[in-house]
């Protein structure tokens, strides 16, 4: 039994690697901002803003544990790697492994992109990208100098129950509404996705490896066309889709979004390809993926008991 820290274990990512740890066994903890602990007196807490660095240097003051898996980023504020590293330093001693949650955003576009790839420069224009890509060179240096174990994950997008993003749930209100589904270009741009709870079961591995530490691992599927992910989508509603495509310049003119409403095709969804093989995860930690088809059956029957806002279609019937 180990004692693990998970640095926002009340989401997505979080929410599954908290349940994994107690499956196993170990006194688990978890620092969040939130006002509540959904897990009662299963879990411990530390109630912390990550972001606020004088706040977390006194919160972890003194404590100590033998994992720590960080996997919070704050899409409102940003994460930088100086804030990452407030947790990282404080933590340090008597750390047997520290996982970070990074991205596959940390690549420049296109690939394909093995771990050993030069990632984003820090000044990147994608904040996201450049903060994930500072943090783990900050991180790997920790390691270099002998102070920290690390191993980064570079996930996909993440897809499952409780996904905070209008993503799968995003096509679903249109194909069981029977609208249209608007598909930029050809749809011919591809994707890769991966399971939350394959996220947390490699966070876990890259853990009790030993030769992991030091270590970056993709975490992807196989790519799809937005063509085929839509039309996944549908088959596993058991519905017709009827899909509309619309040249991207004309969605983006008549204010379609990528990263706010109102969107186009889900929320960040529409980016550059990016390809990422995902070998050494495999090869090293034993990992084998959820089947995307399988996944996302799983996704849609959660969807399905969940009391959805009535979804508002008055933009993109401009389209149709």
């Amino acid at each position: 039994m180990a004692r693990a820290l998970v640095i926002g274990g009340t989401a997505f990512i979080g929410r599954n690697l908290v349940e994994q740890l107690l499956d196993r066994g170990d006194d688990v903890v978890i620092m969040h901002r939130g006002s509540a602990n959904p897990y009662g007196d299963r879990v411990g807490e530390i109630r912390c803003d990550r972001n606020d660095i004088p706040a977390v240097h006194a919160a972890l003051d003194g404590k100590r544990f033998d994992l720590v898996f960080d996997n919070v980023y704050d899409f409102q504020r940003g994460t930088s790697a100086e804030q990452v590293m407030a947790a990282a330093t404080a933590l340090a001693p008597g750390v047997r492994r520290y996982v970070f949650t990074s991205s596959v955003a940390v690549y420049p576009m296109s690939g394909p992109y093995h771990e050993d790839a030069t990632l984003v420069n820090s000044d990147d224009p994608n904040v996201y990208a450049a903060q994930k890509a500072s943090t783990e060179r900050a991180l790997f240096a920790l390691h270099t100098q002998g102070k920290l174990p690390v191993t980064t994950l570079r996930p996909a997008f993440i897809f499952g129950p409780h996904n905070p993003f209008e993503r799968e749930a995003f096509f679903w209100d249109r194909i069981l509404a029977g609208r249209p589904v608007i598909i930029p270009e050809d749809g011919a741009a591809t994707m890769q996705w991966v399971h939350v709870r394959d996220v947390a079961r490699t966070a876990v591995l890259a853990a009790e490896h030993r030769s992991a530490a030091g270590r970056a691992y993709n975490v992807a599927l196989p790519p799809v066309t937005q063509v085929e992910f839509v039309r996944l989508l549908a088959k596993v509603a058991g519905r017709d889709v009827t899909i509309l495509h619309v040249p991207r310049a004309k969605l983006l003119e008549a204010g379609g979004g990528l990263f706010a409403p109102p969107y186009y095709f889900g929320a960040y969804l529409d980016l550059p390809p990016m390809t990422v093989p995902d070998e050494r995860a495999r090869r090293e930690l034993g990992l084998e993926l959820t089947p995307f088809e399988e996944g996302l059956r799983e996704t849609f029957q959660w969807y399905r008991q969940q009391e959805r806002p009535r979804p508002d279609f008055s933009w993109e019937a401009q389209f149709v």
